[in-house]
């Protein structure tokens, strides 16, 4: 929108395994996730984001008559991206904060807030050209691990995502995909869980400016 301010937005059609099927990924809806924000540059290495949230939870059991269809949730969220490199590798470190009015599928659940705190730091690794720039396949690990509190809840540890991408960029497009592996806890104290999604994204940038032209940050080696 200008050399300073952006505006960001993710949408997410997000699919579950089936109740009798585990493996095939795919069974049931589990979300729709929609973010959207203003992000204001303050230099190449720092940018601070502010904005909505609207997620659709689906049941969990789509036959239990006890459950709802779907449940909405909204959010307001605000986040600080740290940027910097290594030998052509550019390293982001995502500080993220969530305000969160949620509610369980049950009928009659009512809706709680908490608050979601979460760092996340990838890195992506250019495979075929000495740093990140047009025509590049890259390598695209990271960790993030979230933190919540707020009534009724018994975990501070909400889940750690470990998600390994592979990835290439063209013109305005960034396409990659991977595995993510999470592990949290359930609502039975003491008992943790373990999940293997597939994730595919494609990232596309434009400028209503017709400005357009590859961002080139001066970034601090680590």
């Amino acid at each position: 929108m200008s050399d300073r301010v952006f505006w960001y937005q993710e949408n997410h059609y997000r699919r579950r395994n089936s109740i009798d099927n585990r493996s095939d990924f795919v069974g049931r809806m589990s979300q729709l996730y929609n973010r959207a924000g203003f992000v204001y540059l303050f230099n190449d290495q720092f940018e601070v984001t502010v904005g909505p949230t609207l997620v659709w939870n689906f049941t969990p059991n789509p036959d239990d008559p006890s459950f709802v269809t779907s449940t909405l949730e909204p959010r307001l969220w605000h986040q600080w991206l740290l940027t910097q490199s290594m030998s052509g590798i550019k390293i982001l470190h995502q500080f993220r904060f969530e305000h969160r009015f949620k509610r369980d599928n049950l009928i009659g659940a009512d809706y709680i807030y908490t608050d979601r705190y979460r760092y996340k730091i990838v890195a992506y690794i250019p495979l075929n050209k000495p740093r990140m720039e047009n025509r590049t396949f890259f390598l695209a690990p990271s960790n993030e691990i979230f933190f919540e509190t707020g009534k009724m809840q018994r975990d501070i540890l909400e889940e750690n995502r470990v998600y390994t991408a592979i990835g290439y960029t063209l013109n305005n497009f960034m396409f990659f995909g991977g595995h993510m592996w999470t592990y949290g806890p359930t609502n039975n104290p003491g008992i943790y869980r373990n999940r293997h999604i597939i994730r595919l994204n494609v990232m596309y940038t434009l400028d209503f400016r017709n400005k357009r032209k590859p961002v080139i940050r001066s970034l601090p080696a680590l």
